[in-house]
């Protein structure tokens, strides 16, 4: 008797319309299989390599600018300050007797025609050019008897040397140091390898030195030879042979290398960890907290990288 009763109920329960409507049958997509592990990982490698090329040509082109600008500006004032006090290098060694620091100011040059203004530091390697001009610190400083060298960048870090070339006999250009100004007249454009005559008694010249070529790729030099045309200051005895290889023209700065191998280890493990949080934090989260680690790497690796380049590209 209940069932039959329990039947009845049920019939005369109200039809909603669509009660009775079957649900469509969804068609499942088949699953994709698991990424090959060696292809993603030569796809994360070639990411990677592409950012550090990337980054590689941002740093050379327009940051390297940036940093010689800022270069510049401490190194005036430093200059500005030593000049004041009296105590600027006019030798191998400073008032103490201490071998000068490479990087130190030592002199200001002035080409109106070029619309050059720019601190010479001491050394020519490519850690001191990319701060400005560099002085070959076994040849006299400017205004002194003998033969002196500087050599500046043609296209990165400010490029001060890339028009050097457009100079023409005649024209003049001064120089500061800590003995005052010296006047100099350019003789002429000459390519590597052409020698001067040789200086007698207080004669003294300056070589401008750079790289020649297409923009960020050298293949050789071009130098300007001037004469002075001022009086000459007394020059120190050269007491030590402190020439480096690394200061010759369009040479590089192996000793870089060191901390270049563990800040490439360190950008290796802030992308991969980058990646991890990528897929674990999602996106918001993972450009906050690593893209401001990896790009502040990858600029440290491309400067370090930069040192390894010719010293007057």
């Amino acid at each position: 008797m209940t069932a039959p009763r329990e039947l009845g109920w049920r019939r005369r329960l109200p039809e909603a319309p669509g009660w009775t409507r079957r649900v469509p049958r969804v068609r499942r997509v088949p699953r994709a299989g698991t990424p090959d592990p060696i292809l993603v990982g030569i796809s994360y490698g070639l990411t990677i390599l592409s950012l550090a090329l990337l980054v590689m040509v941002l740093n050379v082109t327009l940051v390297s600018q940036l940093q010689h600008f800022t270069a510049q500006h401490r190194l005036y004032d430093e200059l500005r300050l030593n000049l004041a006090q009296g105590s600027t290098p006019i030798g191998q060694t400073d008032a103490q007797g201490a071998l000068v620091e490479p990087g130190t100011p030592m002199a200001l040059l002035k080409i109106p025609d070029l619309g050059i203004r720019e601190v010479i530091v001491e050394g020519a390697a490519s850690r001191q050019t990319k701060m400005g001009i560099g002085h070959r610190p076994d040849t006299p400083l400017p205004g002194q008897p003998g033969a002196s060298v500087l050599m500046g960048r043609s296209s990165a870090y400010g490029g001060v040397f890339g028009q050097i070339d457009k100079l023409r006999p005649g024209q003049t250009f001064t120089v500061l140091t800590g003995q005052g100004q010296s006047t100099y007249k350019v003789l002429g454009v000459r390519g590597q390898g052409s020698k001067l005559p040789a200086l007698t008694g207080d004669a003294g010249s300056l070589v401008l030195m750079t790289a020649s070529g297409p923009p960020f790729l050298p293949h050789k030099t071009v130098l300007v030879d001037a004469e002075l045309v001022s009086k000459s200051f007394p020059r120190p005895a050269l007491a030590f042979n402190t020439y480096k290889p690394t200061e010759r023209p369009l040479a590089s700065d192996p000793g870089r290398m060191f901390s270049l191998s563990w800040l490439m280890e360190l950008l290796v493990l802030f992308t991969v960890g980058g990646v991890w949080a990528w897929k674990r934090w999602g996106h918001p989260g993972t450009w906050i907290v690593f893209a401001p680690m990896v790009g502040a790497t990858a600029l440290a690796c491309a400067d370090r990288v930069s040192d390894l380049l010719p010293n007057l590209m």
